[in-house]
């Protein structure tokens, strides 16, 4: 019975440019037993504009039917069937409907693997001219403006770029409070249609981007924010936490050295720091 278990492939589809469609999505389409797909129409004329002929049965797989269509496919993939779940554009799963697919799977312990492609996630941080070596995904950013003014808060002192999703009619809204809540300093890129014919990408400050806005944009949107510029500790502030370096044994030239590393400060003030500090306590050594 094991060898005829089937498995979950989640397949990321092109964003806009059909060229982006890998060939292992085409094998796919054509050979999977089952397709999950979040828009039917839109995954036909994919196939359609790939030439692929799609054998296997076609299904509706969207938030709103996801977890009831989970059970029946569980038992297709335990027959031994082979369940194809795309999304309209991307990665399934990230910020799209799978994830639930992809936890009842692994709970039953049924295969899953991944033909990896388009993500609008990476492509925007590749274009957004910010550091980006580091980074967090926060999915689509609160609709309302007090929720949205709240998760901006934790953004503050967040150094990881940050991308999130955004719909273009309430765009001009979010980067208004993000100015607000950030300052208009904060650098960002708002991605528009990416691979798409009409693709942009508005680089500037919060507060440039924000005016920018006003006049309203269109098509999927994508927003990198550049993460929080470190804030210089005062050296003055970190005497005690070399001094309890030193009384674990650590010299003091490589306890400042350490403290420094780790903050930012520069190690010749702190260390000035340290002994300006002994001296007025008193101590002598």
């Amino acid at each position: 019975m094991a060898d005829q278990v089937g498995r979950l492939v989640l397949a990321a589809t092109p964003m806009g440019e059909i060229g982006d469609a890998s060939r292992r999505l085409r094998e796919a389409l054509g050979t999977a037993e089952i397709i999950a797909a979040e828009d039917t129409r839109r995954t036909r004329s994919l196939a359609k504009a790939l030439e692929v002929e799609i054998t296997g049965r076609v299904l509706r797989f969207d938030d709103h039917v996801e977890s009831a269509k989970i059970p029946a496919l569980l038992d297709e993939i335990e027959a031994g069937s082979t369940v194809l779940l795309v999304t309209d554009a991307g990665m399934p799963s990230v910020s799209d409907p799978g994830y639930r697919m992809v936890v009842a799977c692994v709970e039953r312990q049924l295969p899953v693997t991944c033909l990896p492609g388009p993500s609008a996630v990476t492509t925007a941080l590749a274009l957004s001219a910010l550091p980006v070596e580091r980074f967090c995904f926060d999915g689509f950013a609160p609709r309302k403006s007090g929720q949205r003014r709240e998760w901006l808060r934790t953004l503050l002192t967040e150094p990881r770029a940050c991308v999130f999703f955004e719909a273009p009619h309430r765009l001009a809204d979010c980067l208004a409070d993000a100015v607000e809540v950030l300052g208009p300093d904060r650098r960002a890129a708002v991605c528009r249609e990416l691979t798409k014919t009409y693709e942009e990408v508005v680089r500037g400050n919060l507060g440039e981007l924000a005016a920018w806005a006003v006049d309203g944009a269109r098509g999927e949107i994508t927003v990198v924010l550049e993460g929080a510029q470190p804030v210089a500790a005062d050296p003055a502030d970190l005497v005690d936490e070399v001094e309890s370096l030193t009384a674990e044994g650590i010299r003091l030239k490589d306890a400042c050295a350490q403290v420094a590393g780790a903050t930012g400060v520069s190690r010749r003030e702190l260390y000035d720091a340290v002994l300006s500090a002994r001296r007025n306590g008193g101590d002598s050594s």
